[in-house]
């Protein structure tokens, strides 16, 4: 029988659902007139339906179901810190500016801080802020001022120096003149963003010289002290895929397991995730970043799961793939081996006396693939693995980001003391190119790797990976409970 015929056929299954007014239980039904096509992933709409998603009870694409007042909870996040400033100063909180001027002191600089400062009608809400005496002995910097003068000092220290570097907010490079505009409409005549926008713009081009790819190359290279703490991310993380591997169970949902995940990482004492998780079931993994987490895990799939924290200001970044029942398929195991065994001898690779580029690795995890893939049945055709079965790049940079890659070169040589991705992953659509048995599997395999001079340190090793140990956590044979 096809499956678009058998999704219309009646269906007068009896579901409970809570009555929210008297807290019974009461039948729902569906019926024949309603096709429901919750069998088929990816989904056909883009966004969850009744007709994809039946478990997702009352779906309607109006504001009965959203409180004005949880929408607008919805439009806050939690704050963080721009990278570069914290990584320079390790001071979090907002409305913050940091000048460093070159000296002759002991130290080559003068560093001066600019906040908040303390304010206890503020405090009373907001929650308490550092002081400036506090700002001076916990931060060691040369003077902590009042946010406020900002704008002020800093066009008397420019006037002083022939170099300036400093970054422009995105906005502002983008669109000078709007932004400007922008702000002028939002802001009151004396805030203090709009005249340091003032400010910066007085500055002649020669002058003013990009900061960021300078901070770039420091964050490139990891001290051990952010080794440790990228560790301790990481173990976080595999641990809590390790869990989830165990939480799981067909009929679950997605989203569930992303909650799972992320419950997990807060008890081990993270402050938040570092992206949003991939949670993908089945076909969905096809979408390589797969991110609606919100259709049910069925018996005898794959889920692949992108997820990773974040501690103490540093990202990790872990991807698994395994069976939602606790047990390959012939077919799963055998192409998971040959993603495995790749990317194994890719992290191999990792190290300095290498000499290898992230450039140099991606174009090895062609190769390597391809040698897999042909020995276990498939016939590769010129961009057959390029184009469709991998289209994604191997490696990324990580650190204080998820993707610390903005102003580096993929054609630098690995240096010791780097933190990189390897994310070797195969994507097989239901298409006759392709041997039929591998349809609709997707695997990606992703460690963190700190490059070692001789020897590369998966700092990712808590998450289970051979197929042993990825049966063994799903199954509760490592000692690992769900929670």
């Amino acid at each position: 029988m096809s499956s678009s015929f058998r999704s219309l056929l009646p269906a007068f299954r009896a579901v409970a659902t809570r009555c929210p007014r008297s807290q019974t239980y009461m039948p729902f039904r569906t019926y024949a007139t309603e096709v429901v096509d919750h069998d088929h992933k990816p989904s056909n709409y883009g966004q969850p339906l009744f007709q994809s998603h039946p478990h997702l009870r009352e779906l309607k694409p109006s504001t009965s179901l959203h409180t004005p007042h949880q929408r607008q909870d919805r439009l806050h996040y939690k704050y963080r810190q721009a990278s570069d400033f914290w990584y320079l100063t390790g001071f979090e909180e907002p409305d913050s500016a940091v000048v460093l001027e070159k000296n002759s002191s002991s130290r080559g600089y003068r560093m001066t801080l600019f906040s908040n400062g303390k304010d206890s009608a503020k405090e009373k809400w907001e929650g308490p802020r550092t002081g400036f005496d506090d700002a001076l002995n916990i931060f060691k910097v040369d003077d902590a001022l009042t946010i406020q003068s900002f704008p002020d000092q800093l066009r008397s220290m420019i006037s002083l120096y022939s170099n300036i570097y400093i970054d422009l907010p995105q906005s502002s490079r983008k669109n000078v003149r709007s932004t400007k505009s922008l702000l002028r409409y939002l802001s009151p005549p004396v805030n203090p963003r709009s005249e340091y926008e003032t400010v910066v713009e007085s500055l002649s081009s020669s002058r003013r010289k990009p900061l960021a790819p300078l901070i770039a190359q420091l964050r490139s290279i990891k001290s051990v002290c952010e080794q440790e703490v990228m560790r301790t991310a990481a173990d976080i993380s595999g641990r809590s895929h390790a869990k989830t591997m165990r939480f799981t169970r067909p009929g679950i949902s997605e989203s569930a397991l992303a909650a799972h995940f992320e419950y997990l990482c807060c008890l081990s004492g993270s402050q938040r995730l570092a992206y949003v998780p991939v949670v993908a079931s089945g076909p969905n993994a096809l979408i390589i970043h797969y991110t609606s987490n919100n259709q049910l895990v069925q018996d005898g799939e794959m889920i692949l799961m992108d997820a990773g924290c974040e501690y103490n200001g540093y990202a990790s970044d872990i991807t698994r793939t395994y069976p939602a029942n606790g047990s390959f398929t012939a077919p799963q195991k055998e192409l998971y081996s040959a993603v495995l065994s790749a990317q194994k001898a890719l992290v191999g690779f990792c190290t300095e006396t290498e000499g290898l580029s992230l450039h140099d690795l991606h174009r090895k995890s062609c190769d390597l693939l391809k040698q897999e893939l042909k020995q276990i049945g498939f016939t590769l055709h010129t961009g057959d693995l390029e184009r469709i079965l991998y289209p994604h790049f191997l490696s990324h940079p990580i650190g204080i980001d998820l993707h610390e890659s903005s102003h580096s070169d993929r054609g630098e040589t690995l240096k010791a003391g780097m933190v990189i991705t390897v994310e070797p992953g195969i994507y097989v659509p239901p298409t006759a190119q392709f041997p039929k048995h591998f349809h609709n599997i997707g695997i990606r395999i992703e460690d963190e790797v700190l490059v070692g001079e001789k020897h590369p340190v998966v700092l990712s090793v808590s998450a289970p990976k051979e197929i042993a140990d990825i049966e063994g956590a799903c199954q509760g044979l490592l000692g690992l409970e769900s929670i």
